[in-house]
């Protein structure tokens, strides 16, 4: 005799009425089994059921426009980086543009209305007598590029290119008093040969927070917390998909380690010395190319 009622998956699934969101009516059915089984083969008990629950509640309750614990806890799952995989796939298989840039998940600390600067600004806000200026000014940094079409190659005018990245410490600035609101944060647009430019840092390699769910499972999990350094970019244009991306310094050691899953190769960048620069001491280019919407 089965060891579960065998027709117990089968009578949930069949609950669903026929006016069901069609897209929900088609994945469901999926995700019911999927979840039943993982319920099944693991012998799950109310506890153990309680205190998910408990973890998902937590995560939501942590969540604000600042932090997206819940986003987080599926960072460190690798979910995001699966479904941003399985995205990118879809969306290149329709398109066609090989050529375009890849993607990367957003992550949980991006804040949406960063401020539009002037090509060849700064994003690096906090002031030069400050100890986190201090720590910084190493890494002060010149980031340019162009945005081009991967149907056309030719540039894009008037892109938005939206950059945010953690500061030396390891802390975005909604997480950093030291930091003042929106510090390195900032939104570009390109110029008539599609170009932006922009100061910046050199990024550093960080852990994600360990003071919620997401980092508790981790230490669960004997898993370590780091994030190699990244700089996040949401690139966007009419008439074209928007690219939600990263950037890695391919000279830190945990791009081979990833705590949430995100490094590609195509995606690993060079930083190189800057000359003759008073205001930085680094140089990165990297040109976006997008594919049409």
């Amino acid at each position: 005799m089965p060891k579960y009622d065998p027709e117990f998956t089968d009578n949930v699934i069949a609950a669903t009425g026929p006016k069901a969101n069609p897209r929900l009516k088609q994945i469901m059915p999926s995700l019911l089994r999927h979840l039943h089984d993982f319920a099944r083969e693991v012998n799950l008990t109310v506890a153990e059921w309680t205190a998910g629950v408990d973890l998902i509640n937590e995560s939501g309750a942590m969540s604000d426009n600042k932090r997206n614990e819940t986003g987080l806890l599926c960072d460190i799952l690798g979910l995001e980086s699966l479904v941003d995989e399985i995205t990118s796939k879809l969306l290149l298989d329709a398109s066609g543009d090989s050529a375009a840039t890849p993607s990367a998940v957003l992550g949980p600390f991006y804040r949406a209305n960063a401020p539009v600067l002037p090509n060849g600004s700064s994003i690096v806000k906090a002031s030069r007598d400050s100890a986190w200026y201090k720590q910084a000014e190493p890494l002060l940094t010149h980031m340019s590029g162009h945005v081009t079409s991967a149907s056309t190659g030719k540039p894009v005018p008037g892109a938005t290119v939206d950059v945010w990245l953690a500061g030396p410490n390891g802390l975005y600035e909604q997480q950093d008093e030291a930091q003042p609101d929106m510090n390195l944060r900032g939104r570009f647009r390109t110029d008539g040969r599609g170009a932006y430019a922009l100061y910046g840092l050199r990024p550093t390699a960080y852990p994600i927070p360990l003071d919620g769910p997401a980092g508790r499972v981790l230490t669960l999990l004997d898993r370590h917390p780091y994030r190699p350094a990244h700089v996040h970019f949401i690139v966007s244009a009419p008439g074209y998909r928007t690219l939600t991306t990263q950037v890695f310094d391919r000279e830190d050691p945990y791009v081979k380690d990833d705590s949430v899953f995100a490094v590609k190769d195509e995606l690993m960048v060079a930083f190189e010395a800057r000359r003759g620069d008073g205001k930085a001491h680094w140089s990165l280019v990297y040109d976006f190319v997008l594919s049409e919407a």
